[in-house]
């Protein structure tokens, strides 16, 4: 349990699940929240996340197999397809009943996962409208349960001059920040070449790691104002230093990433997928074209270097969020769904 939204939705309800009467555990491949579960009192089991190959969802199914044998779970909610996939072998013989939760897959693969969804999971709920009513389109039946992301609070821990100066940026400098992980679907090289229009006079953070770091490290090089921070747990601290917020993924579900941005009270730019336009419908943003770094551009250098203008997006962005995206709302929808 890492950085991405589908971990911090996890990590919220496991914490909040204890006022609606849940004992939850929490089966994952481990990482910095699930060490901060553990240490709060929270079962975590470790199951190595399940990749295409037979041998990885073998392992993946070994492992929650036995942690469903030493928890005894009376439902198990399942967050994507390959888990619920995993989910349903590890179950087998037992008659327990299978929730998934569906944060969206490329567009490729919307016929494939309505097929999987159908055969394992009792009840499928997605993060945004979009997203269930691609999996209808694809086949899915019965209807998806749509239940938006919300954000479960989290203060910073040390305020935006401190940050600043761990990483040595100017404290007046206008800061856009990415937190995503650095895979094909997020894009980032569709938000370099957005960089590289601003022409300088601002600074672009880069939250997360992945595959493809290193070539985007290289491309970066040759651009004003680029800074990679790895895989960071204080998501919160960087976002009360940035002044902006930028995706530019290929598609998404309902992005926690983007909900965060609005709830600390920092202005959104995004591409124009799946949920990311019901996110920013209430205003806190500015929605692009995917694969259009003009666009994108365009969009950051509106916000970056208008402070009045940005405060009055982040404003109503906040406002957003608190209104549309409630977590003890989003508690009580799962807890009625889930008994």
């Amino acid at each position: 349990m890492g950085t991405g939204g589908a971990e911090a939705l996890v990590a919220g309800m496991a914490r909040a699940g204890g006022e609606f009467g849940w004992q939850t555990a929490v089966a994952s491949g481990g990482g910095h929240r699930a060490d901060a579960l553990r240490g709060q009192g929270v079962p975590t089991f470790a199951v190595p996340v399940a990749r295409r190959r037979a041998a990885g969802v073998l392992r993946a199914t070994a492992a929650a197999r036995s942690a469903v044998r030493r928890f005894r779970p009376e439902v198990v909610l399942a967050h994507n397809v390959s888990a619920s996939m995993v989910a349903r072998l590890a179950l087998l013989p037992r008659r327990v009943p299978l929730l998934t939760v569906f944060h969206g897959v490329a567009d490729d693969d919307y016929a494939g996962a309505a097929r999987i969804l159908r055969r394992t999971s009792g009840a499928v709920v997605t993060v945004a409208e979009a997203t269930a009513a691609r999996l209808r389109e694809a086949g899915l039946a019965p209807d998806p349960v749509v239940i938006p992301n919300a954000v479960f609070p989290q203060e910073p821990r040390v305020d935006r001059a401190t940050v600043r100066a761990a990483l040595g940026a100017d404290p007046a400098v206008p800061v856009a920040l990415c937190l995503a992980r650095v895979e094909p679907q997020k894009r980032h090289d569709v938000l370099l070449d957005a960089w590289a229009l601003l022409g300088g006079g601002a600074e672009l953070w880069l939250a997360g790691d992945g595959s493809l770091a290193g070539p985007l490290r290289q491309r970066a090089a040759r651009l004003p104002g680029v800074r990679f921070l790895g895989n960071r747990p204080d998501a919160p601290d960087l976002l009360a230093a940035a002044d902006v917020t930028v995706l530019t993924s290929d598609w998404e579900g309902m992005p926690v990433a983007v909900l965060e941005s609005l709830a600390a009270g920092r202005p959104v730019v995004a591409t124009d997928v799946d949920g990311v336009g019901e996110a920013l419908a209430g205003g806190g943003g500015v929605v692009v074209p995917r694969r259009d770094p003009a666009g994108t551009g365009l969009g950051l250098r509106g916000l970056l270097f208008d402070p009045a203008g940005r405060g009055a997006v982040a404003a109503a962005g906040r406002a957003s969020v608190a209104r549309s995206h409630d977590p003890r709302a989003l508690m009580r929808s799962y807890d009625e769904l889930l008994r």
